[in-house]
């Protein structure tokens, strides 16, 4: 038996895994003694920013969580939404930003997996999954290599399980040159009666480790990878980044769903973030127990582990399990099956305390709570950015009118962030399991919902990932309302009902004031808006630090909201469907230019205050989408976001089967340029054959509307009432711009080999 030679525990050691000289000192008060190392590690994790979001829990406490149709919020793996005929939806989105900008085809793909195993420990089969990704700007070379790799990921993750990528956003912008975002979204489904969650109730019963063998890799990757901002020295930290099997994956999704229909399981937690700490603690904390384990038969894919090694290791595909006694051979039996390690590696004790052997020897020996439900919790400083009102200014007599409405209107289509991402989700697999009715390309992705049977229901869900970071560093409270906003109108533009929402809040270094002060502002704007519109707060991610060389990200907090459609062969889509259709506009045009992406396209500025958000009247919108797509009144619904209103009716125009083109009046005596490429929130295009009906309705929902023009021919033609025509369009010109704004960028430079 090998001696075990570890270092020094001090306070330079603890210092050097992310721990303060305070979180250092209360460690030595509740142990009454010097921490093992393996205990030091522990501490480091489960107390880093991502395990104990210690500077935002205190904020996240106050978000509305509460609902008739939540089974599930925040604190366990997902939220847990009733969607009615005993079924509900688990979902949740987080972050793998760190690990995706140092290896970024390994750090996508196992952000997915990370995610998918969130979905599948609550007992739901995964069956939708969609992602926000953000990079630099494509002239630079790293962030060409980074999107191709990101992209590889994720679908070479995706694909293999056998979860259709329905949907995301994919965007450009300076500011993250030095931290790219990858927050992936899964969503599950489970019968009522059938979720699980993280327990390890019943003294004496086992704990089983599942799934894959344990290796080195990944680290700290929660404490000091994902914890901690970017500097020279990151590219440093590649080797903990975890790697992912998705073939082994999807035979563990299958053995868990299969011991799941069975009565020995007592509770089930993924190994993610810390591993084999962070499940274990958690597991225990959640249900008031110990957990006493003997890392001897915790099954090892390398030689010579040390306990350090062990217990922090984020190698993926594993799970924990806590199962009723005597049940141990039916998890071996199905485990074998599936060519899966299970192994029996302790046993849930009184006492609150975890208690880990070594060859004989105890390593760890600390109380539970601490470490768990009673981690620090930090009330940090926050002031306003010193440079805010200045960001805000916006003289709109000041900037000169756009002279080329149809030259601007190419120029837009043009660029990465609103041209065709068709680059990025054909690398996707989007109809496995043959559910998939709108894919990636719509305002939201809606698919059906099948039983574990194969039973078709008539139910459809519908789900939207949003987020307008620049309207977030101009006004955070209000890009946070907004971003809401557009999650749930777009969720509507399908007919369905927005139910809950997950979100992935990304931040720079919390230790700045003004940091923690658009954290702070975001969050209060997210629940304002979530409180407004019904829907809850069921899930969601922080992450923080995303920052390089003093330079953080705009604050992105990336909001993903479902809905349920009762029927969902009757669905709006976001093209025109046919010519002969009127087109009516929903909500109000106004002269607000301030944080448009024309704005900063032709004028070079990125400043003013974000339209203001009407809540109020969203939730109408949202109950006239709707009751109109029931009513067969509305086959068009398509939400007027980034870009205003010209790019939307573009859309509407190229992104069918069919192009078909529009004629368009507007008179509504604000400038041009604002009609037509102003981004006020709250605006829907509709397509109907039933004006009249549509007009009652509006009325009855308290909706603005007005009809705007027809469907037909082969152009895009707006037009004021009287005089020449702002834009005059064929589609194949503006297809060929849209379609290719990606792709050309992704073309080797002169000189560069190809990604």
């Amino acid at each position: 038996m090998s001696e075990l030679r570890e270092p020094k525990v001090d306070i330079e050691l603890a210092r050097e895994h992310g721990l303060s000289d305070a979180e250092y000192d209360q460690i030595l008060e509740i142990l009454g003694r010097t921490p093992t190392y393996s205990e030091l590690g522990i501490f480091s994790v489960m107390w880093s920013e991502h395990c104990s979001y210690k500077s935002s829990k205190k904020y996240l406490k106050q978000l509305p969580t509460e609902a008739p149709q939540v089974i599930e919020g925040p604190g366990e793996n997902a939220g847990v939404v009733d969607i009615g005929d005993g079924l509900a939806v688990v979902f949740k989105i987080e972050s793998h930003n760190h690990p995706s900008f140092i290896e970024p085809r390994q750090g996508a793909a196992t952000g997915v997996g990370g995610i998918l195993r969130d979905i599948f420990t609550m007992g739901a089969r995964p069956i939708a999954s969609m992602n926000s990704i953000r990079f630099g700007t494509l002239d630079d070379p790293k962030h060409r290599y980074l999107l191709h790799g990101v992209v590889e990921g994720i679908g070479g993750y995706g694909n293999p399980v056998g979860v259709a990528t329905v949907g995301g956003e994919t965007s450009f912008h300076e500011c993250y040159r030095g931290n790219i975002l990858v927050n992936a979204f899964s969503l599950g489904l489970v019968e009522i009666d059938r979720v699980f969650r993280a327990r390890a109730t019943g003294i004496g019963n086992p704990v089983i480790y599942l799934g894959s063998k344990t290796g080195r890799d990944g680290i700290h990757g929660a404490s000091l990878l994902a914890s901690a901002e970017f500097d020279e020295q990151s590219e440093a930290k590649r080797p903990t980044v975890q790697v992912g099997d998705p073939f082994t994956e999807k035979c563990l999704i299958e053995a868990c769903l299969e011991l799941m229909r069975s009565d020995a399981i007592i509770g089930i937690q993924d190994m993610g973030a810390a591993g084999l700490t962070c499940s274990s603690f958690e597991m225990a904390s959640n249900s008031g127990t110990g957990i006493e384990f003997d890392l001897d038969k915790v099954p090892q894919r390398e030689t010579g582990m040390t306990p350090y090694e062990l217990l922090l290791s984020e190698s993926q595909e594993r799970m924990l399990l806590v199962v009723k006694a005597g049940q141990e051979d039916r998890v071996f039996e199905i485990f074998e099956r599936w060519d899966l390690d299970a192994a029996v590696i302790g046993q849930v004790v009184d006492g609150g305390r975890m208690k880990v052997r070594w060859h004989g020897k105890t390593v760890v020996d600390i109380p539970v709570d601490p470490v768990a439900a009673s981690s620090p919790e930090l009330d940090r400083a926050t002031a306003p950015p010193a440079d805010l009102r200045e960001r805000q200014k916006l003289d709109l007599a000041s900037i000169a009118p756009e002279q080329d409405p149809g030259g601007a209107l190419e120029a837009l289509l043009d660029t990465p962030d609103l041209g065709s991402k068709a680059w990025v989700s054909r690398q996707y697999d989007q109809l496995v399991q043959g559910d998939t009715i709108i894919g990636p390309g719509g305002d939201a992705a809606l698919i059906r919902v099948k039983r574990e049977d194969g039973t078709i229901t008539r139910k459809g869900l519908a789900m939207s990932v949003d987020c307008n970071p620049r309207w977030c560093w101009l006004d955070p409270r209000t890009g946070a309302m907004a971003a809401v906003a557009e999650a749930a109108r777009n969720v509507a533009c399908t007919g369905a009902k927005p139910l809950a929402l997950t979100n992935c809040l990304n931040f720079g270094n919390p230790e700045k004031p003004e940091i923690m002060w658009e954290f702070v502002e975001a969050v209060q704007g997210m629940g304002v808006a979530a409180e407004a519109l019904g829907i809850p707060v069921v899930s969601g991610n922080v992450s923080l630090y995303n920052e390089t060389a003093g330079r953080a990200i705009y604050p992105t907090p990336t909001i993903a909201v479902v809905g349920v459609l009762e029927d969902w062969e009757k669905h709006a889509v976001s093209h025109f469907t046919k010519p002969g259709m009127t087109v009516v506009l929903l909500g109000e045009n106004r002269e607000e230019l301030g944080g448009s992406i024309w704005l900063a396209l032709r004028r070079g500025l990125e400043c003013g205050l974000p339209p203001a958000v009407d809540l109020a009247y969203e939730k109408r919108l949202h109950r006239l989408l709707r009751e109109g797509v029931s009513a067969d009144l509305i086959t068009t619904a398509h939400d007027v976001s980034e870009g205003g209103l010209a790019v939307a009716l573009t859309e509407s125009t190229i992104t069918g089967p069919e192009r078909i083109g529009v004629e368009i009046e507007l008179s509504d005596g604000i400038r041009p340029d604002a009609l037509l490429f102003g981004e006020s929130t709250g605006r829907v295009i509709v397509a109907t054959q039933d004006l009249e009906g549509l007009e009652s309705l509006a009325a009855g929902c308290g909706v603005a509307l007005r009809r705007i023009g027809r469907t037909g021919g082969p152009r895009l033609v707006i037009r004021p009432p009287q005089g020449e025509s702002w834009i005059d369009a064929e589609l194949d010109r503006l297809h060929e711009l849209w379609w290719n704004a990606l792709p050309r960028r992704l073309e080797p430079l002169e000189g560069e080999e190809a990604a």
